[in-house]
């Protein structure tokens, strides 16, 4: 199953709702609790709709992770849009460049276990990250 790749390519509101219905198919497939399933569909929605916000388009690729007799489920955001310009700073709680009252990458950092980004200005922001069960 850890070939099992599915990747959805983001630009308007109902992809978002598409990705987040994915991840929580996945995850519930690997026996996640639904309250872990909410947090998950929640972390997914919320890069999805950063995507749409600020890169007008991108993709959401999730996985099944695997490390060890650990299982749980990868989620990559990806986006070639104008990139983060102060990573930490947008990592801070309450911080939004758009005046959202979306949890921004600080909630996500929360919501999962495993969480990294890489944002380069001019190029796009990747954010990788991993719930385990």
């Amino acid at each position: 199953m850890n070939s099992h790749e599915v990747r959805i390519h983001i630009d308007s509101n109902s992809d978002i709702v598409t990705a987040r219905q994915k991840g929580r198919e996945i995850a519930s497939q690997l026996g996640f609790t639904s309250t872990d399933l909410t947090l998950i569909a929640t972390a997914i929605s919320e890069l999805a709709r950063n995507i749409v916000l600020y890169a007008q388009e991108g993709e959401i690729i999730l996985t099944v992770a695997e490390e060890g007799a650990r299982r749980g489920i990868g989620v990559v955001a990806r986006d070639d849009g104008p990139g983060i310009i102060d990573v930490e700073r947008a990592l801070q709680e309450g911080f939004s460049t758009s005046r959202s009252f979306g949890m921004g990458l600080s909630g996500v950092r929360r919501l999962v276990d495993d969480f990294k980004i890489i944002s380069e200005v001019g190029s796009g922001t990747t954010v990788s990250v991993k719930k385990w069960k």
